[in-house]
């Protein structure tokens, strides 16, 4: 008799544990959804901060940047769209870097030779480096490259584009409204 309470109770912790592992499971996963299902960011939100070490070996904390327009393209030398916008984003940046207007590049997915393949075969000067573990993907809820944020002075978002832009000019708008803050 005591051997079948011991069983009893046996069973009962491991009925117990399974439906906490499936709760726990299950809790996961909503949350995952809801994460997801929180859509892109909307102008006016605060802009979350990060540290890029760039492909040059420094670290630029964007933190460190409040009081400037901070542009944040995210990239990846595999996208076939990213190319229409490189060498205008290195334009604007020519253009702007005197300005008090900070261009980041965030290369996302890709391996290091070929980021650099990509940032020289653009002539892109301006500060890049990966996102490892993808941090600013997920923070930034990018949903594909090329993504561009362009943060105020305010630290809000002032502007996104989702896809490439389509030229210099558009590229212009964007930075002269976060100028106007």
């Amino acid at each position: 008799m005591q051997n079948q309470e011991k069983q009893s109770g046996a069973r009962g912790w491991g009925v117990f544990i399974a439906w906490a592992l499936i709760i726990g499971i299950l809790a996961l996963l909503a949350f995952g959804l809801l994460d997801a299902n929180r859509g892109p960011m909307k102008i006016g939100e605060p802009a979350l901060d990060f540290v890029l070490h760039t492909f040059d070996g420094d670290q630029i904390d964007t933190s460190t940047l409040r009081g400037q327009v901070i542009l944040v393209n995210v990239w990846a030398s595999w996208c076939t769209t990213c190319v229409y916008e490189a060498e205008d984003l290195e334009r604007a940046y020519q253009m702007y870097r005197d300005q008090g207007v900070v261009f980041l590049g965030v290369d996302w997915s890709d391996t290091e030779t070929k980021a650099h393949e990509y940032l020289q075969r653009f002539g892109i000067t301006y500060p890049n480096g990966p996102d490892l573990g993808g941090q600013i993907y997920k923070d930034y809820r990018v949903r594909g490259v090329p993504e561009t944020f362009i943060i105020g002075p305010d630290g809000l978002l002032a502007s996104m584009q989702i896809g490439a832009y389509a030229s210099l000019d558009e590229i212009v708008r964007s930075i002269e409204l976060a100028l106007e803050f």
